[in-house]
């Protein structure tokens, strides 16, 4: 499994702890950046370079942080066939990829800790979709895209 990964100055201490986790799990992790904290560089670079990954097929799944991963994700979302979640907590962790099928998801360094992050990251990584009467409403998101020209 490839994950993209992906975060701003704010997530950076985040995005080191998520790669240890993602390697842990047996991953392939491709670092897209940033390279450290010490200068301020603006999430929507990030955040899409991930999600582009992830989009074409590069990559299985992604994560990205930033301050909040608010606006990382944000961003990230805006790249159709993207379902990038903000998780703060093991239920979200869980219930993204079982009901939602995120392919990403966005943590917030100023939020969360890096061990906190790594055990929400394991969380999501090996929760499975349970497809079902999920399936029909990723199908009716997948439609709004459409709706709008986000399609692939």
């Amino acid at each position: 499994m490839k994950v993209a990964v992906g975060a701003d100055h704010g997530g950076y201490v985040l995005k080191e702890a998520v790669e240890a986790a993602l390697k842990e799990l047996g991953a392939e992790v491709v670092d897209l950046g940033c390279f450290g904290a010490e200068v301020s560089v603006d999430y929507p670079e990030y955040g899409l370079k991930a999600a582009q990954a992830v989009a074409s097929g590069q990559c299985d799944l992604g994560v990205v942080m930033c301050g909040t991963g608010i606006g990382i994700s944000i961003a990230a979302n805006k790249v159709p066939g993207v379902r990038c979640a903000v998780v703060t907590n093991e239920f979200m962790a869980e219930m993204t990829k079982r009901h939602n099928d995120a392919n990403m998801i966005a943590l917030g360094g100023r939020v969360i800790t890096p061990e906190y992050a790594k055990e929400l990251v394991k969380i999501w990584y090996n929760a499975q979709f349970e497809g079902g009467r999920h399936q029909r409403r990723i199908d009716q998101i997948s439609d709004i895209e459409a709706m709008y020209g986000k399609h692939d």
